[in-house]
């Protein structure tokens, strides 16, 4: 048995526990053991530390949460033949099934079965994890160990910005969080003709400005409605990122969405929503791209070429690092929208 450090949602109720835990040595042939250098903290990981209606209804106790990491393979199983013991991975965190027919046509994002690394499993917030080899991918050596750890995230802006052509487009992103500011570089280097994002806290206004957004509107403050109005010639925004997972960012964002218009919903909410989607969306004519995960591993491949030519830097959206004994930290600032990304850093 493999005895290690484990931040663990013990109970049904908010906060985690870090406890010493065992795990058994033994591998499934098409398993890997990874020894984890870094983790990072995601918006899903901030709905289960604050235990809300969706992680009520998603998480199971006890259970080791977090899916977002670096590490180093430790040992493999039997028969696997993508990596060996010492290579330095990243994981795609969709774990699926390879059988039904998602999988079978190339799919697995979204596969029927679906288990989520850290959700429907336990995850990462430790110092191993076991995983299958399908899920893994090898990265350049040039990425800095600090921009592996947060890869998953950055193939969420990806997938969720490139679902749909920018280039020449007006793109309004609800939500500055470090997957709307990851989601402003990428939609820069797109092509869009201009990127407004709306955003509330300030410390993500400033993130928002360091990647490069051309108007960041404060809804505490002025209307996204009049001010994306205003500043699109009374059109509204070609493509609306929802990031937030706020319902009325949310609705103000479709509110400006042109007619004709497309939608990527990668926001998760806290629980239903309610408004008008006959006016907002039906008769509108929009198209809703829903968003979950990353294209495996088609995003993964456009991750790995920004990050080793360098054409976007993450720097400024990785704001924060502690050890794991100081994860309480790291989790209050950004429950509190003080932060970018925050690592935690396990070895």
């Amino acid at each position: 048995m493999i005895k290690m450090r484990a931040l663990v949602k013990e109970k049904p109720e908010p906060g985690f526990v870090l406890k010493e835990v065992q795990m058994s040595e033994n591998l499934e042939p098409d398993e890997v053991l990874v020894k984890i250098k870094n983790v990072s903290i995601c918006g899903t990981d901030l709905h289960i530390y604050r235990w809300d209606e969706w992680a009520q209804k998603k998480i199971k106790t006890p259970q080791i949460d977090g899916h977002e990491f670096v590490g180093e393979v430790a040992d493999i199983g039997s028969q696997v033949s993508m990596v060996k013991k010492g290579d330095t991975v990243v994981s795609e965190t969709h774990i699926p099934c390879k059988h039904c027919i998602q999988c079978r046509t190339g799919r697995m994002h979204v596969c029927k079965n679906l288990e989520i690394l850290g959700v429907d499993r336990d995850g990462v917030f430790a110092e191993y994890v076991k995983v299958p080899e399908i899920v893994l991918w090898k990265i350049d050596k040039s990425i800095p160990i600090d921009f592996a750890s947060v890869m998953e995230p950055f193939g969420n802006a990806i997938h969720t910005s490139l679902v749909t052509e920018l280039t020449g487009k007006n793109v309004l992103i609800t939500g500055a969080g470090p997957i709307g500011a990851m989601a402003i570089a990428i939609a820069k280097h797109a092509g869009a003709a201009k990127v407004i994002v709306s955003e509330p806290k300030e410390y993500r206004i400033e993130l928002a400005k360091k990647m490069g957004a051309d108007l960041i509107i404060n809804p505490q403050t002025d209307s996204v409605i009049d001010k994306v109005l205003k500043n699109t010639d009374g059109n509204g925004v070609d493509v609306l990122l929802e990031m937030s997972g706020n319902e009325k960012a949310f609705r103000d964002g479709l509110e400006v969405v042109t007619n004709g218009g497309e939608v990527s919903l990668l926001g998760v909410f806290s629980g239903n929503l309610s408004f008008d989607i006959n006016g907002l969306f039906t008769f509108k004519g929009l198209t809703l791209h829903g968003i979950t995960g990353r294209k495996m591993f088609e995003t993964w491949n456009i991750a790995t070429n920004l990050l080793k030519n360098k054409i976007i830097d993450l720097s400024p959206v990785v704001t924060h690092k502690f050890k794991l004994e100081d994860w309480q930290k790291g989790f209050e600032i950004m429950n509190k929208g003080e932060s970018g990304k925050v690592i935690l850093q396990v070895e």
